[in-house]
C-alpha cells in the first residue's frame, strides 16, 4: 500500500487543496443524487400513463435539471482553468509559498508538474463522473427540444471533446498563472481564454465536414422537404433550371409584400443541407484534436516560461 500512497510534492498539493477536493467530490455526489432521483421519478410517471408524456411532473423536473446540468458543462472548462491559474498557481506566486518548496530539494520543474498532474487527475476524474451523470438523465430526454446530438450542451457532455477542453483549461491556466502572477487577474484571463475557444470553435465546428444534400421535386403548394431522423439542419431552397440555388420559395396569395419567393422563374426541385448524425463522432474527433493541439502548446509555453524564470 505504501506504494501506492502520494509522496512529495504531490502530497503536499492534495494536503493543501483537500477542501477543494472535498468539494468537487460532493457537487459529482449531488449531481448523481438529483439526476438519478429524477430519472426514477419519471420513470413511475412514465409507467403510470396518466398524463400525456411531454405533461407529466417527473419529466418536466427532469427536464429543468438537464438545463442547468447542460449549462454547469460548459462552464465546465472556465472552472477548471480559473483554479489552476488562480488558487493553484499564480496565488503561491504572488504570496511567495512556492519559494519553500523549492527549499525542499525540490526543483522548479517538479513543483509545477506535481500541481498539474494532481489538478488533472481531479479535473479529468470529476469530469468523466459527470458525462456519466448527465448520460444517465439525457436517455430520457434526447431528442427532445434542446438536447438532440447537435445541441448546445448536450453536444459537449455526451462525447469526448468536454475531456479535451478540461485538458486546454489546465495548460492554459498555468500559462497565465505564471505570466500574470495575480491570482483575480490569472483566473479572468483564463476563462476568457478557454471561453473564446469555446465559442470559436463551437461557432464554426459543423463546417469541419461537408454537408449532405438531399432533393425532392418543388412546385407551388407542394411541401417542404423534412429533415432526415436525428439530422441536424443546415439549409434549405430551390433549384433553378440552371442549378443555381434560389432563396426564398414559391409565392402563395397570403405571402407578405416584398416577401423572397419565386413566382416566374423555372423551378422544379428543392433541395435540403443537414449534417446526419453519423457526423457526431468525427467532428468530435476533429475538435478534440484542435483543442489538445492547442492544449500541448500553452503546456509547453507554460514550462518554457518556468525554465526561463527559474533556470
Amino acid at each position: 500500500m505504501s506504494t501506492l500512497a502520494l509522496k512529495g510534492p504531490y502530497w503536499v498539493t492534495v494536503r493543501q487543496y483537500r477542501r477543494t477536493l472535498w468539494l468537487v467530490g460532493a457537487a459529482v455526489a449531488a449531481s448523481l443524487a438529483v439526476v438519478g432521483a429524477l430519472r426514477i421519478w419519471e420513470a413511475q410517471d412514465r409507467a403510470s400513463g396518466s398524463f400525456p408524456y411531454e405533461h407529466r411532473l417527473g419529466y418536466d423536473m427532469l427536464r429543468g435539471a438537464m438545463e442547468q446540468l447542460s449549462n454547469a458543462m460548459i462552464a465546465l472548462p472556465l472552472l477548471v482553468g480559473a483554479f489552476v491559474a488562480g488558487p493553484l498557481i499564480a496565488r503561491e506566486l504572488e504570496s511567495g509559498t512556492y519559494k519553500l518548496s523549492l527549499t525542499q530539494s525540490i526543483s522548479p520543474t517538479t513543483w509545477l508538474r506535481s500541481k498539474l498532474l494532481t489538478a488533472t487527475a481531479v479535473a479529468l476524474g470529476a469530469t468523466l463522473a459527470l458525462i456519466a451523470v448527465y448520460r444517465l438523465g439525457w436517455t430520457q430526454v434526447s431528442g427532445s427540444w434542446g438536447f438532440h446530438w447537435f445541441d448546445r450542451g448536450a453536444y459537449e457532455a455526451t462525447g469526448i471533446v468536454l475531456i479535451a477542453y478540461v485538458l486546454l483549461a489546465v495548460a492554459v491556466g498555468a500559462l497565465a498563472g505564471q505570466l500574470i502572477r495575480r491570482t483575480l487577474v490569472a483566473m479572468a484571463a483564463t476563462g476568457g481564454i478557454v471561453g473564446l475557444v469555446l465559442l470559436t470553435l463551437g461557432a464554426f465546428r459543423w463546417d469541419f465536414l461537408p454537408v449532405e444534400t438531399i432533393t425532392g421535386p418543388a412546385r407551388e403548394n407542394s411541401s417542404l422537404i423534412a429533415t432526415p431522423d436525428n439530422g441536424m439542419f443546415v439549409d434549405q431552397g430551390l433549384l433553378g433550371a440552371s442549378g443555381d440555388r434560389l432563396p426564398g420559395w414559391f409565392c402563395t396569395p397570403d405571402s407578405p409584400p416584398g416577401a423572397a419567393c419565386r413566382p416566374d422563374e423555372q423551378v422544379t426541385t428543392q433541395y435540403l443541407d443537414y449534417h446526419p448524425g453519423s457526423h457526431f463522432w468525427p467532428t468530435q474527433l476533429i475538435e478534440s484534436g484542435i483543442v489538445l493541439a492547442l492544449a500541448a502548446l500553452a503546456l509547453y509555453a507554460a514550462f518554457r516560461v518556468l525554465r526561463a524564470r527559474h533556470p
